[in-house]
């Protein structure tokens, strides 16, 4: 079995806090909870039986992860966004999906730095008329290549959302959010281990998993954060505005719907 592990940052173990965003002063420690998240999840897969492992940097720019302590137990290691068109290369050649440190929707109380895509500018998002965020939507992207998304980590709002969305799934629960910046944090090696275990069992448990599948044609709603920001008809002639801050697209798949936005 191959597996495809997307990563984030903001539901990694010892993150909590803006100040260890990419723009923040406790940015490189972030980094470096990032790649021992991801080790750990390569590890298990491996113990549990897993032929390949690619893994994607999927925080912002894409170009958080420290290269140079990598596990090398990795077979295939993506890194920077800009100019892709496909949301999760190579996909096609994997079997099952991780969501390793991913957060809760934008709006969730108490959840760790909880937003959707853009906290400084995406308030709410909607997929088919239903709330979502970035699980929901890396879930739907997932499903419409026939990949079950089949363990996620981060808080245990993350975890809850994730549970709420798919029929099984493994979730490894490294904090208690508190605040949108607060959270009860498990200590390292007690996290890595919980990751470790829990990526093993969902490699495992694969089989049992189901792709998370969205009705098409996708209606996909993004309301903005500030006023005056609506994208201009004439570069998206497709979209129908529905009030001063938020706008809809119509799509033949999810991914398509993201990348119209």
């Amino acid at each position: 079995m191959n597996i495809y592990i997307m990563v984030d940052l903001e539901g990694i173990s010892g993150v909590h806090h803006p100040d260890q965003m990419s723009e923040g002063i406790r940015y490189e420690e972030a980094r470096r909870y990032m790649t021992w998240d991801i080790n750990a999840c390569v590890e298990g897969c491996k113990n549990a039986g897993a032929k390949k492992v690619v893994v994607h940097d999927a925080h912002s720019g894409g170009k958080n992860t420290l290269w140079h302590e990598l596990s090398p137990l990795i077979d295939e290691f993506l890194i920077g966004q800009k100019g892709r068109t496909q949301r999760m290369p190579h996909i096609e050649a994997c079997d099952a999906v991780i969501l390793l440190g991913y957060h809760a929707m934008a709006g969730t109380p108490n959840a760790v730095l909880e937003h959707t895509w853009s906290s400084a500018e995406w308030q709410n998002l909607w997929i088919n008329g239903k709330p979502s965020g970035e699980i929901a939507l890396d879930t739907a992207i997932a499903g419409e290549y026939g990949k079950p998304v089949i363990m996620v980590s981060g808080d245990d709002h993350a975890c809850a959302e994730a549970r709420s969305l798919i029929p099984g799934v493994v979730t490894a629960e490294v904090k208690k959010g508190l605040s949108v910046s607060g959270a009860s944090l498990l200590v390292k090696e007690k996290a890595h281990e919980l990751i470790r275990s829990r990526a093993a069992e969902a490699v495992q448990k694969a089989d049992q998993i189901t792709p998370h599948m969205v009705q098409k044609p996708v209606k996909v709603k993004l309301e903005l954060v500030e006023r005056g920001q609506l994208p201009s008809k004439h570069a998206k002639p497709y979209m129908n505005i529905i009030n001063g801050r938020t706008y809809e697209v119509t799509a033949d798949s999810v991914e398509e719907g993201l990348f119209r936005l």
